[in-house]
C-alpha cells in the first residue's frame, strides 16, 4: 500500500492534521493531491484558547507534519 493510498481510504473521513506552525486543524478530508494537498470541510482548530470553525479550508502540502 501507497501512501497516496491510505489518503484515498480516509476521504469522507474525519481527519486531524498538525501543521509547522503547530496547528491542529480537524476536519472532513474532501480532497487531495500528490503534493499533500488538502482540502477540508467543516473543519475547527484553535487559536489563542478561542475554537475557530471553517466550512471549507485548504492546507498546503509543505505545511503538513502528519494526518491522523
Amino acid at each position: 500500500m501507497k501512501p497516496l493510498d491510505v489518503l484515498g481510504e480516509l476521504l469522507e473521513n474525519q481527519v486531524m492534521v498538525r501543521l509547522k506552525n503547530g496547528l491542529v486543524v480537524k476536519g472532513k478530508l474532501k480532497a487531495f493531491d500528490i503534493h499533500i494537498n488538502l482540502v477540508l470541510e467543516d473543519a475547527s482548530f484553535e487559536d489563542n484558547d478561542v475554537e475557530k470553525k471553517v466550512k471549507n479550508m485548504f492546507l498546503r502540502g509543505d505545511m503538513v507534519i502528519f494526518i491522523s
